[in-house]
């Protein structure tokens, strides 16, 4: 096998972790901290622009101790090496993972079955910044001659949610272009973009691995019918783009074969918005930021990969979150960003955790006994304290949350962001502390009142603080939480990079179209049956 295969429970730090955790599970972080001085020092990893704090977790030395001890005890140091030489370490689909090559410097040495990758992937660069240029700076225009001024990027799952992500939180540094995001089959969605556009001034970008995915080709076949309304045939190539292996295919539906851009298998939909899939983000906010991205993202490969476990930011996040999820029985992580341009990264992360680690069958193909993926929600602050923070405070779910914050923000208005970090410092504060009975009942309020304003405290937090939110430090950002991905899945023994969970869904949904058109006629559970008949009565 590619890959180490490893039971973590059958380890012996998986061991000296359960009845460490009998010891420990009641303990209170705040007499942890009352018991060391220097426990936020010992707990903190400063790097480049990063200041990663995760001393608010219910841990101490001997359970980071135990737990690093668990990664040398699963290979991780072995993994890794094999993710990076270009090993098949997605065994059931016969790939290398090799999204860590899309982001490499020129210079690098990617092989994927002994051929290295790099040069291929630099001509695909080269086209995107050439393309880029050219409908930047207007030189490519429409069929009437007119410059583009709206981009739609037409695709759905990582073809969507990553571009859709990267260019709603780099917002500050977009351009004159507006970007238009049509992933959903329902057609009120596509009709709605529909709406805003002008068809002698419109790019699509259709995102399609295969070119054959029910949601992106309706998608697409829709907008093109409609652009067809005013234009003639020959004007879709001028105005239709797509990025694609299916040349035949891309071809059939009219677009140039110039307006093709490459994609290869040995990178998973979730982590591809490094590739041709970002071609959005790059027309968005310009190749030189796409780039800035890019080199963020491996400058963050580079610490993964080099950097000792002990003061390794996406090691440590992953083994923090296998205690949780392992040991404390949390299902499910927050991620609060304290930034608005973050509105999605939340959504994108979710795709990327839980497609990647919600499996229930390890490496051997065995049944798991054992918790495996996390379920990951989150909306920014300071709206989710107005919010959800009830139950992360007062709830009886145990629910460890990453606070991302930036010490600058982007328009420099001072009072506006002391105020964000104010809240942003306070509510990881109120989680570790919280606010005792005594605390309350010297407040004045009346006993019988008391009971309700008591804070337990003792809530897990990361605090991730970046400088400044750039395209390189986003990069290095989403870097970082891939790469959490990754050790959780050494950890787990499972496949991160398969996804056919995803199928089965599709397979039923293309059975029961057929039903509409009375072509077909198939066997239904009675729930299923009975709703398919009330849709039919509906029509």
């Amino acid at each position: 096998m590619a890959l180490p295969n490893v039971n973590p429970t059958t380890t012996a730090s998986w061991k000296k972790l359960q009845a460490h955790f009998e010891a420990v599970k009641d303990v209170h972080m705040k007499d942890l901290f009352a018991k060391d001085g220097e426990r936020a020092n010992k707990f903190t990893v400063k790097w480049d622009d990063f200041y990663v704090d995760f001393s608010k977790n219910r841990i101490t030395e001997e359970t980071l101790k135990y737990l690093l001890q668990l990664a040398g005890d699963v290979k991780l140091k072995d993994a890794i090496k094999s993710q990076f030489s270009g090993e098949t370490i997605n065994e059931t689909e016969g790939r290398s993972v090799l999204h860590t090559a899309l982001r490499a410097p020129k210079d690098a040495d990617f092989k994927v079955d002994g051929v290295n990758v790099m040069p291929e992937i630099y001509q695909v660069k080269q086209k995107i910044e050439g393309f880029t240029n050219e409908v930047v700076s207007g030189s490519r225009k429409g069929y009437t001659g007119k410059a583009f001024t709206d981009i739609v990027n037409i695709g759905i799952g990582g073809s969507d949610l990553g571009p859709a992500m990267v260019v709603d939180s780099l917002q500050y540094y977009k351009n004159h272009l507006t970007t238009h995001f049509v992933s959903n089959v329902d057609g009120d969605h596509v009709n709605e973009v529909i709406k805003k556009l002008d068809p002698e001034t419109t790019l699509f970008v259709i995102v399609s691995k295969t070119f054959t995915t029910q949601e992106t080709l309706s998608n697409a076949n829709t907008l093109k019918a409609w652009f067809l309304k005013t234009a003639n045939d020959d004007a879709i190539a001028k105005h239709f783009v797509a990025v694609s292996t299916n040349i035949e295919k891309v071809k059939g539906f009219g677009i140039d074969g110039n307006n093709i851009f490459p994609m290869w298998d040995w990178v998973g939909g979730r982590f591809s918005l490094w590739s041709a899939v970002g071609l959005s983000v790059s027309l968005a906010v310009g190749y030189e930021n796409f780039d800035s991205l890019l080199k963020g993202a491996n400058k963050m490969d580079e610490h993964f990969k080099n950097e000792d476990f002990d003061s390794n930011i996406p090691v440590i996040l992953a083994l923090i979150s296998v205690w949780y999820n392992n040991f404390f029985g949390a299902e499910s992580e927050a991620i609060i960003p304290y930034s608005q341009y973050l509105n999605q990264f939340a959504t994108y992360l979710q795709q990327g955790i839980m497609e990647s680690n919600g499996k229930s069958v390890d490496r051997n193909g065995n049944p798991i006994d054992y918790q495996t993926g996390t379920i990951i929600w989150g909306e920014p602050g300071t709206n989710s304290q107005h919010a959800f923070f009830q139950l992360i405070h007062q709830g009886t779910k145990l629910i460890p949350a990453d606070f991302i914050g930036f010490t600058k923000s982007l328009h420099g208005n001072q009072d506006h962001q002391d105020k964000l970090i104010s809240n942003f410092l306070a509510q990881t504060e109120a989680l570790l502390n919280g606010k005792s009975e005594a605390e309350v009942v010297a407040e004045g309020t009346s006993p019988k009142i008391t009971p309700f304003k008591v804070f337990q405290g003792n809530k897990p937090t990361n605090t991730i603080f970046i400088n400044k939110l750039s395209p390189e430090s986003l990069g290095k950002l989403i870097a970082m939480y891939e790469h959490k991905i990754f050790v959780q899945g050494i950890i787990w023994n499972i496949f991160s990079y398969d996804q056919f969970g995803v199928e089965l869904g599709k397979q039923l949904a293309s059975k029961i179209l057929q039903e509409f058109s009375g072509n077909e006629s198939n066997t239904h559970d009675s729930s299923t049956q009975n709703l398919l008949s009330y849709y039919k009565r509906s029509e």
